[in-house]
């Protein structure tokens, strides 16, 4: 075969390979079957939209929002909303700043996941702000998972959104609860009805992972969890809970959180003698 007669049969070849791929050149055709081993993982446009609203506000921790975020952001056929007053940037306890990307006024409704990170002073704060708790109040009623991480769960709590529920925060938090009218559980993540919260810091993960699979179920989280590599090996197995850690470690970091628990009590008790 001469290289023109070569490369005029490649061609041809070529062509009539890319219109068997695309069912033909006319009508549109039926989408090939979804492989085996593919068929129990989500797949975008058909599945409906998820919406999930994470608040943002100064001094919070940064972490409580990055793991989940993360995890919802590979998500499919998923949006994420860092939601706050304005659209100015809000700076974590950690000094990382972040640009939200709602207002509580353009916020979609009815979100799918509302969500709220913790932290210290400024998680007191918003356990004081009248103007976020009627915002979270407002969602709550219409939102399928209403959600936190960290003490983020005392934010829920002040807003009234977890009485009755059982519920966790980080370790030095949980007596909280209580006055807030929920239940402590010592557990990484807690589920109790549409209510899912998170222990302290890096169970934002745990909890993601977990909310992952109630939202687009356990093979999408399971791609996700190995996406991230995340199979966790502490240099100090058993450091990271009170129970197991030494006893001069978790008697030192309670020290340092004194001022907050004093200030976390009172504006639990604030917020649960404003419950109807």
């Amino acid at each position: 075969m001469h290289r023109r007669e070569f490369l005029d049969w490649l061609a041809m070849s070529t062509a009539a390979t890319t219109i068997a791929a695309a069912g033909g050149g006319c009508a549109a055709s039926e989408p090939p079957p979804v492989p085996a081993s593919e068929e129990r993982l989500p797949i975008a446009g058909v599945q409906k939209t998820l919406r999930i609203g994470m608040l943002v506000y100064p001094r919070f921790t940064a972490l409580d929002l990055i793991g989940p975020h993360t995890i919802f952001a590979q998500l499919t056929n998923t949006e994420v909303h860092l939601v706050w007053k304005t659209l100015d940037p809000v700076t974590s306890d950690a000094g990382i700043t972040i640009s939200p990307t709602r207002t509580f006024a353009t916020c979609p409704d009815p979100l799918d996941v509302l969500f709220v990170p913790g932290g210290t002073s400024g998680t007191v704060a918003m356990m004081e702000d009248a103007e976020v708790l009627a915002f979270l109040r407002s969602r709550a009623s219409a939102t399928t998972w209403i959600t936190s991480v960290c003490t983020g769960s005392l934010v829920l709590g002040a807003a009234g959104l977890l009485r009755g529920y059982r519920a966790t925060t980080h370790w030095v938090a949980r007596d909280v609860l209580p006055i807030l009218e929920a239940t402590p559980v010592v557990e990484r993540y807690v589920e109790h009805g549409n209510r899912m919260t998170g222990a302290g810091i890096s169970a934002g993960i745990d909890f993601g992972l977990r909310l992952a699979e109630r939202l687009r179920g356990a093979g999408e989280a399971q791609r996700i969890q190995l996406n991230l590599e995340y199979a966790p090996e502490p240099p100090y197995p058993g450091g990271g809970s009170p129970e197991t850690a030494p006893p001069t470690i978790v008697t030192s970091l309670e020290t340092r959180y004194v001022p907050f628990l004093a200030a976390a009590n009172e504006a639990a008790e604030a917020a649960a003698a404003s419950f109807p």
